[in-house]
Formats: C-alpha cells, structure tokens, sequence
C-alpha cells in the first residue's frame, strides 16, 4: 500500500463510503449512494433479514452467513464497489467462519471490470516453505508417505498465508476503500462478536479433541474445554487485534513484521499442552518476504453461448468446471438427446460420468507446474474424445483412466492408467458480490479443512492452514508424472471454483462453493441445474447433490441415496455412499445479474444451517 493510500485509508475509517472517492471499478459519472440510504456505518446498520433468495437493485452480496453478507451490504451501500465487499464479507467470513477462512489462509478471486469490460483473477493460495521438496512428506524410515492425520495436525502443514495479500490487491487493482477501511467492520464484528449457531458449535465440537493440544486454540475457541452454547454470543478479542493490526500497519505486519514472526514462530513450534507434541514446520520470514498475490489471465470456456470463467492453476477449478460442461454437451451430440429432457436418473449419470472424467484428467494433468495442457483440456475436442465411451444405460469402471490432451483428436482408444482419487479437505468458504455500476466478485477462500492445522497464533486469535496436505504426499501412480507433489515455493493444487458467466459481454451469473473436492461438482451442477435443467436459481442451488470424483465410490446427499434415484443408478453401475456426517456437499452462493440495475442473489436454504442472499435495496 502506498503511504498516501495509507494515510487516506486511516482517516477515512468510520466515514461514510458515499464519501470517499471512486477510482479503479467504479464510475464516477454515476451518483453515489445518498445518504439516505445509508445503513449506519457509524451507528447501528439497518439489518436485512437471512434469506436464501432477495431481488432488489443497488448492488448484492451472497455468502454462507448472515453478519458477513450484512457487512458487504453496507459497504456497497455507502458508494463502495464489488471489490470492496467482496474483501469486507470476507474479513468478516474470517470471524463468524473462523474455521474454513481468515488471515492464516488462502484463495482465488475471479473478478469482472465493468469499466475494461473484462474479467482478470487473482491467485491467492497459500506457498510452500523453500525448504520443500518433492520428499518432504515421504517418510525416511520406510520411503511411505507419512500419515496424513499427523501432518494435518502440525506445522508441517502451514502455508505462507496468501489471503491478506490478496485482499490488499484486490482493493488496489480493483477496489474504491483501503486496506484500513475495509477491515474495520471485520475488527468490529470479532470485538462485539455474533451469535452461535448450530454449524458453529457442531463444527467446534468435532475439533474440540485436537483444538485441545494446542493452548492458543483451545483458549480462543472452546468454552471449558467445550464448544460454546447455541445462542452465545462469541467475541474473538484477539482476532480484532489481528485485523486491527492489518489494517493500521497494512500487510507489511505479516509479510515483513511481528505478525509474521508470531506466524513463523507457532508453525516452527507449536506450542502444545503438557505430554504432547506435534512437528514443527519449515516456513521462515524469508518465505514470507517472498509471498506474491498474483494476477493471473482466466480459464475461458464456452457453453451454450455463455463465456465461461474460472481460475487457472494451481486450482484445477475452472479447467475441471469447463471440461465436465464440455463432456455434457459432447454426450448431447453423441446420443441425439438433450440434458434438459433427460430424466433425473438419467441426468445425474451423466453428469457422474462426466465429473470422474474430468477428475481423471485432472488428477494426471494440473498443478503448480510448468506445461499444464490448459487450452487442451478445455478444447470441446478433446472432450468429444473423452465421450467416445459414455455409454448412456451403464457407468464406466472407476477409475477412469486419464486421457491424452495431445491435440490429436482421431481415436476412440480408452486410457490405459486408473489413478485413485487423492484425498482433499472439504471446508473453505465462499462468496459472490456484484454492484451498480456492474463490477462482478467471485471469491473462494480457505484455511484447507475444518480448523485447518489446529494451531492458532498467540495474542491474535486465527487458525493456521494445513493447505500444505493439498499436495500428494506421493505420487498417486509409481512411474507417472505426479503434478502436485511438494517443491520449494509451489503452490498446492485446489479444487476451488469462483466461476463467472457473461452473455453476450455482459454479466450473467457468479456462482462458487466450499467443499473440498466436492466444490467443482457443486459448482457444475448449479450451472446445470439453472441453464439445463429448468430450475431457479435457488432450486439450482437446493437441488440434491450427486460428487463423483473417480474414486472407489460417488457421494450422494440423502435425497439421492436413499431414494429410488439412488437405487436406478445403483442398477447402472454407480456406487453411491454418503459424503460425510452430516451428509452435505457444498454451500452454494450466487448473483444473477437481471438487468436494469436488478440482481437476484441466492444461497443455500439449508446445508451448513442455509446461506444468507442480500441486496442493497430490496424489492
């Protein structure tokens, strides 16, 4: 941040954002918001109430919780852009979902500039220490992979933290408010805190057992030793102090001073409770001198006349969004038969066979490495071939041998490798904003699994990520090229998904998931259900969820496991078992743009205690 952006962030905390000027994304031919619509950024906001669907115009906000989309709401509503919310929803997503994002982590933001008209992204995942190399995660003794419950729950697994240099520039490249500005709601949140939901405590529970061993966490997050009551109210005053810290002293606090030594120190060192202890891991200041939020071109496909965008590696998200499109409509040529009219059975196996198919390619093709095929393997091309063996009564054998993103189109030839399906972490968190000058924010964010490493940093309040466990500790295959295997400064493959749709030039819709792997199915099968499959966009959302990730077995939500759709695809072939307790895949938010200044923002009604839908000015 440069010094008069600084100094202009710091005294204009607590003003009213109509106030402050426009630059990059916004228009200043547009009026700004009066002060009549001010939500009260000094006093008490006005409060929108948590729904799953809201139309309305001024700007939206979708997320997974409801104190976070309130404070992106506000922010739009006093002048500021989608980038603005978009960093504001996410600091606050860092209080009220402490577990799946915040400072100590990482993500992905695919943005559309209504100004350039064109849509950049920026990499924001997590980096491994210098030290890292392809065996750091081989055990010596035994050559094995080490286990992976014991790497998750050290500092071994801790990333150089990507998300605060991303959100310093998303605001810089794109966004209206400084870096101070922005985070003072999110300061404010964690001082007065929220309100305890069902998720929350069911989430702290599941972890109280390992948020235990470490003294930070366990005095942060758990209430004698137990998650804290439904209907408390939870304070983080440590994590104000974090934010509080970025926000006055900018990034430089982690990436160059005592927040990143307090950082460097408790993943070096984990402090633990008497008569246990975890490895330390590899990451130095030096890592974090280096750390770069980057600006990198979209993943750009096309389906059915709609651009298609998503994030390019190391996440595996918007190649694998675009192939498994690519293959749905390849299997519409092959059979003659449209995925509109196809039954829900039928629906389904398709898009199983087409999700293990890109999962099969991805999983021997992407990563953090040099020569990834990226135009190949979203080339309807190569997806013709890749349908050449979709037989429409019967669910190829799993797994799907990988194919050839060679260019050379020809051949019918199956694949002759298989690989299992390695293992990812399904927490994360994400976020759609748009606004009214039509600047559009799809923003995934993560900490890596549920708690992420277990290990809070002292005096500030957040959880570290275990991103590093993203990298296969092994190759998956003995003689294949691995591309996600540790190094030095490699970034780890990711799942995540912020997608956005343009029709004709103009936005269309945001859409973007939590959830691990499960995230590049959720996000498909949202777009699916809304372009093909005649649903609203909230139904799209709702719709029971089918991950087929070519392993041993396909997650299915209850509606689908338990009922006679489970069982036809069953009798096709397919093995269907819950994806987890609860039996959840997902949270979905999204904005469709309507036109005329309208947006319809949706969430889920009901995983993870429903999402909360907002906008500026509600109909």
């Amino acid at each position: 941040m440069t010094r008069s952006r600084w100094v202009l962030g710091a005294l204009v905390v607590g003003l009213p954002l109509s106030l402050l000027p426009a630059t990059a994304g916004a228009q200043p031919s547009m009026a700004p918001a009066s002060s009549g619509a001010d939500r009260g950024w000094h006093g008490a906001p006005t409060p929108l109430p948590k729904a799953a669907v809201m139309t309305g115009s001024g700007g939206a906000v979708s997320s997974v919780d409801r104190d976070a989309s309130q404070v992106g709401i506000d922010v739009l509503a006093r002048g500021g852009n989608a980038a603005d919310a978009a960093v504001a929803t996410a600091a606050a997503l860092g209080v009220t979902e402490p577990y799946s994002a915040g400072i100590g982590g990482g993500g992905f933001l695919v943005y559309y500039d209504a100004r350039s008209k064109r849509v950049s992204t920026i990499d924001g995942r997590e980096t491994a220490p210098k030290t890292f190399t392809d065996k750091t995660f081989t055990d010596p003794a035994t050559g094995k992979a080490m286990d992976f419950t014991t790497v998750v729950n050290s500092g071994l697994s801790v990333g150089v933290p990507g998300t605060p240099a991303l959100w310093d520039k998303a605001l810089r490249d794109y966004g209206t408010l400084s870096l101070n500005a922005a985070l003072k709601p999110a300061e404010r949140l964690a001082e007065k805190g929220f309100v305890v939901d069902q998720t929350f405590a069911d989430q702290t529970s599941a972890n109280a057992a390992r948020f235990s061993v470490f003294p930070a966490t366990a005095k942060v997050f758990l209430r004698d030793g137990k998650a804290p009551a439904v209907g408390s109210v939870f304070t983080n005053p440590d994590m104000a102090k974090a934010y509080r810290t970025l926000r006055t002293q900018g990034t430089g606090a982690l990436y160059a001073g005592r927040l990143g030594q307090a950082i460097v120190a408790e993943s070096r060192a984990p402090h633990t409770r008497p008569g246990a202890s975890v490895m330390g891991g590899q990451m130095t200041m030096a890592d974090l001198n280096a750390y770069r939020a980057l600006t990198k071109a979209p993943i750009h496909s096309q389906y059915k006349g709609y651009d298609v965008y998503g994030m390019p590696v190391p996440s595996s998200g918007g190649i694998a969004v675009a192939e498994i499109l690519n293959l749905i409509r390849a299997y519409e040529d092959r059979t003659g038969v449209t995925t509109s009219s196809l039954s829900d059975v039928d629906y389904l196996h398709r898009f199983s066979e087409a999700s293990a198919t890109a999962f099969a390619d991805r999983n021997r093709w992407v990563g953090d490495v040099p020569g990834v095929p990226l135009r190949e393997l979203t080339d309807p091309a190569f997806a013709a071939e890749r349908a050449c063996l979709f037989d429409p009564a019967k669910a190829q054998p799993r797994p799907i041998p990988f194919g050839s993103p060679d260019g050379s189109y020809a051949s019918c030839a199956p694949g002759t490798v298989g690989q299992r399906e390695p293992y990812e972490g399904q927490s994360t968190s994400h976020l759609t904003a748009t606004d009214r000058w039509g600047n559009v924010a799809s923003y995934t964010l993560t900490i890596e699994q549920t708690g992420g490493s277990g290990i809070t940093v002292p005096g500030y309040g957040f959880l570290l990520n275990n991103e590093l466990t993203d990298f296969n500790f092994t190759p998956l295959t003995p003689g294949v090229p691995d591309p996600n295997l540790p190094g030095p400064g490699k970034r780890p493959r990711s799942s995540m998904s912020p997608t956005i749709l343009l029709d004709h030039g103009r936005p269309f819709l945001a859409v973007g998931s939590p959830g691990g792997a499960t995230i590049i199915t959720s996000v498909s099968q949202t777009i699916l259900g809304y372009l093909d499959r005649n649903l609203s966009l909230v139904d799209a959302i709702a719709a029971p969820r089918l991950s087929s990730r070519n392993g041993a077995s396909e997650g299915a939500e209850p509606q689908i496991l338990d009922g006679p759709t489970g069982a036809a695809l069953t009798a096709m072939g397919h093995k269907l078992a819950s994806s987890g307790t609860p039996n959840e895949i997902g949270a979905v938010t999204a904005i469709r743009s309507l036109g005329h200044g309208l947006f319809e923002a949706a969430a889920e009604p009901t995983r993870r205690g429903g999402g909360s839908a907002m906008v500026v000015h509600p109909r």
